[in-house]
C-alpha cells in the first residue's frame, strides 16, 4: 500500500510523517532504514528538509504471512483500501495458534486478499472469543492498525441470557480478576480491575431475555463474567453458565454461547467519516431453529 501527501509547508520530513500523515514513531523508525520513505520519488532520511509542493510517499509493504491463505466463507460488511469489517461465525478462531495453523478468520482473509490481488495484511483491531460471533474489524496495514488502536471504538453486543435483570436498563460495576494459572478464566473479586458494563433489556421471553450490552471497559470475558455474576448467565456458555442455564441451553440444543458483537461505531482514521458497522446475523433466530 502507498501513502501519499503533498507538502504545504517547509519542515523536516519526520514532522510530516508524524503530523499530517499520522504515522507512529515506531513505524517511522522501522521504515526509515530502507527506501520506503520517499520525497519526489527519491528515498530520503527522516531529517530531510521538505519544501511546499514536495510529494511525500510511504510504501507500506507487509511481510508475507506464515500461515496458509485459504478459501472460506467470508461475509464482508465494509471494505475500503484501509480497513475490512467482516462477520465472524461462531466456532471460528480469529488467528492461527501454535496448535492450529488453518481454518481461522486470518486464513480466510488472507485467501480473500490473494483472490482479489490485494497486498494487505491481517491486523485485527477487535477480537472475539471463538464462540462469540459478529463484527470483527481488520486493518489492512500496520499504520492503520496503530491509528485505530488510539481511536475510540463504541462496541455494542447482544446476548440471550437465562432469566434476566429486573430493571430495564442499568450498569454492572464489578471488578474482574484472573483465576490462577493455568486457568484462563476470570471472576469477580475485590482485587480485580475496575469493570463496567451497560445493559438494556430489548425483549423478555419465557425463561430468558434478549439484552443489549455495551462494555465501558475492555476486560477479557467481561460480558460473560458480568452476566454470570449478576445471576443471568449467557445461554450456551459452557464456562460461566449455571446448572439451570446449562439445562435450558441443552433443551434448546445450543452449540455455542449466544453472544454477538452486534455493531461497531468509530471515526475512520483517514477520511474522518463516522462509520457504524452492524452484523447481518440475527441472534433471535437461533432459539427458533
Amino acid at each position: 500500500m502507498e501513502l501519499k501527501h503533498i507538502a504545504c509547508r517547509e519542515g523536516r520530513l519526520s514532522s510530516f510523517l508524524k503530523g499530517e500523515m499520522k504515522m507512529s514513531t515506531g513505524l517511522m523508525n522501522r521504515l526509515k532504514w530502507g527506501d520506503s520513505i520517499r520525497v519526489n520519488g527519491i528515498p530520503q532520511h527522516t531529517d530531510y528538509q521538505v519544501h511546499p509542493g514536495d510529494v511525500i510517499t510511504v510504501m507500506l509493504d507487509e511481510s508475507p504471512v506464515e500461515y496458509p491463505a485459504q478459501d472460506g466463507s467470508l461475509t464482508i460488511l465494509y471494505e475500503d483500501e484501509h480497513i475490512l469489517a467482516v462477520d465472524k461465525p461462531a466456532g471460528v478462531l480469529i488467528h492461527p495458534s501454535r496448535s492450529r495453523n488453518d481454518g481461522t478468520l486470518a486464513n480466510f482473509v488472507a485467501g480473500y486478499y490473494e483472490k482479489t490481488g490485494q497486498k494487505s495484511a491481517f491486523h485485527p483491531v477487535t477480537r472475539l472469543d471463538r464462540d462469540t460471533y459478529g463484527v470483527v474489524l481488520v486493518a489492512k496495514n500496520s499504520h492503520i492498525h496503530a491509528l485505530l488502536q488510539s481511536t475510540e471504538l463504541k462496541k455494542t453486543y447482544r446476548a440471550l441470557v437465562f432469566g434476566g435483570p429486573p430493571e430495564e436498563y442499568g450498569m454492572i460495576d464489578a471488578p474482574i480478576d484472573r483465576r490462577p494459572l493455568p486457568s484462563l478464566l476470570r471472576f469477580v473479586g475485590p482485587n480485580g480491575k475496575p469493570s463496567l458494563t451497560e445493559f438494556q433489556v430489548l425483549e423478555r421471553m419465557k425463561g430468558y431475555t434478549h439484552l443489549q450490552l455495551r462494555p465501558i471497559t475492555g476486560r477479557t470475558h467481561q460480558l460473560r463474567v458480568h452476566c454470570s455474576y449478576m445471576g443471568y448467565p449467557i445461554l450456551g456458555d459452557p464456562q460461566y453458565g449455571s446448572a439451570a442455564s446449562g439445562d435450558m441451553s441443552r433443551e434448546m440444543a445450543l452449540e455455542h454461547q449466544l453472544l454477538q458483537a452486534y455493531s461497531l461505531e468509530f471515526v475512520h482514521p483517514i477520511t474522518g467519516e463516522i462509520l457504524v458497522i452492524t452484523t447481518q446475523m440475527d441472534i433471535m433466530k437461533e432459539p427458533m431453529e
